[in-house]
């Protein structure tokens, strides 16, 4: 799908399940200038999620979408 708009940017508002302060969490994280090698240094430090807290995560659920044939 291609839009007819050339800045028609992703609106963090209403695009994704986010809330207020993700959306202040994800600006901020814009302005921070980071290499790419510093933020790969910066996501590899982050600990890593547990067997519990993956368990917990919310999975998909519902129907599986499908193309009409």
């Amino acid at each position: 799908m291609t839009s007819s708009r050339g800045d028609d940017l992703l609106d963090l508002e209403r695009g994704l399940r986010v809330t207020p302060e993700d959306v202040v969490a994800l600006r901020r994280a814009r302005e921070i200038p980071l290499s790419p090698e510093e933020r790969a240094q910066l996501l590899t430090a982050l600990p890593e999620a547990t067997t519990e807290e993956l368990r917990r995560r919310p999975l998909f659920r519902g129907t599986p979408f499908r193309l009409a044939e």
